[in-house]
């Protein structure tokens, strides 16, 4: 996928990182063990219940493309890549803004600044440091 990255498929690769970091099996410490018996119910305890369907987990090519779309973070300011993971993580714009203590205008335009800088480089050009953000923006599609 050389040289046709836009912003909104960046926004949907980060989007699924964060669904399958969600999905993944939670990490228990080693030897982790319940006191309780296991508890084994009976036809007749099962009678009148829905059933409970898991989700599936993740399949490789998913976790290796979250994997690598985590990875492009790093190509951001700090600031910046916590603001694109709380969006793809469906954090409110209101919680973003409290915790960095900014505005929702300043909020929106760092996130599409981080989204573009990522294009720019998934696209192999590098980012003009001498030019504005909404030059970088407007850049991409």
């Amino acid at each position: 996928m050389a040289d046709n990255w836009t912003r909104a498929m960046v926004a949907d690769r980060l989007d699924l990182a964060a669904d399958v970091m969600r999905a993944m099996p939670p990490v228990r410490p080693q030897g982790y063990v319940s006191a309780w018996p296991e508890y084994l119910s009976t036809f007749a305890d099962q009678v009148g219940q829905e059933p409970r369907m898991k989700k599936p987990l993740p399949s490789p090519r998913m976790i290796t493309q979250a994997d690598e779309a985590m990875l492009w973070l790093r190509w951001v300011d700090k600031d910046i890549g916590q603001i694109l993971w709380a969006r793809a993580n469906r954090k409110p714009w209101k919680r973003i803004t409290w915790h960095h203590g900014i505005s929702r205008a300043t909020a929106n335009r760092r996130h599409d600044y981080g989204l573009a800088v990522i294009v720019w480089k998934l696209n192999g050009r590098t980012v003009p440091r001498k030019r504005s953000m909404a030059y970088v923006i407007g850049q991409t599609v």
